[in-house]
C-alpha cells in the first residue's frame, strides 16, 4: 500500500531525520490516543498528542504529551513563561495550526510556536506523533523530534506514583 507523504513527512525528509509513517484505521466516532494506540498495538505512553494554548504572555505554544495523560495547565504555564494559559477553541485549531482535530502534528505548523514536551518522551527508542492526516502517524527517536522541532523537554503532566 502506498503512503503519500505529508508536509510533516517531507519536513523531516528535508531536514535528513529518520522516521517511519505508520497507517492505522481511521474511527470517526474515537479520535482518543488510546484508540489510535491500540490500532496501533503499541504502549498508550509511546503515543504522543499535541496541544495548542494560548498564554497570557506569551501568546500561542505547543504541548505534546503522552496520549492517555491530561496536561496540567499550571505546569504548561510555568514551562512557557506564563502565568497562566488555555487551549485553544477547536474552531481555531485549523486558521492557527493548518491542522484539524485527530491530526494536528507538531511538525510544520504554519507558524512556528514555542513548543513543550513531556518528559517521559525520552523513555523511549521511539515514539509516535500524528504526520499530519487523521490515519496517519509519526514513528520517530525522540532525540531526532527533539531536534526536528526544537523542543524543550519539561513536566507537563501530573504523575501519578
Amino acid at each position: 500500500m502506498k503512503i503519500n507523504k505529508t508536509n510533516a513527512a517531507r519536513l523531516l525528509d528535508k531536514i535528513k531525520i529518520d522516521y517511519e509513517l505508520i497507517p492505522y484505521e481511521v474511527d470517526e466516532s474515537d479520535l482518543s490516543a488510546v484508540h489510535v494506540a491500540e490500532q496501533l498495538n503499541e504502549p498508550i505512553e509511546q503515543l504522543f498528542k499535541t496541544l495548542v494554548l494560548k498564554g497570557d504572555k506569551s501568546g500561542y505554544f505547543v504541548c505534546i504529551i503522552p496520549g492517555a495523560e491530561e496536561l496540567d495547565l499550571k505546569l504548561a504555564a510555568k514551562a512557557s513563561g506564563n502565568k497562566s494559559c488555555h487551549m485553544i477553541l477547536m474552531k481555531d485549531l485549523l486558521n492557527t495550526t493548518g491542522y484539524i482535530r485527530g491530526a494536528c502534528s507538531p511538525i510544520g505548523m504554519k507558524k512556528k510556536f514555542p513548543t513543550y514536551i513531556h518528559s517521559t518522551c525520552k523513555d523511549f527508542d521511539y515514539i509516535y506523533i500524528s504526520a499530519g492526516q487523521r490515519g496517519l502517524q509519526i514513528k520517530i527517536a525522540p532525540t531526532d523530534l527533539l531536534m526536528a522541532i526544537e523542543a524543550t523537554v519539561c513536566t507537563l503532566c501530573i504523575q501519578e506514583e
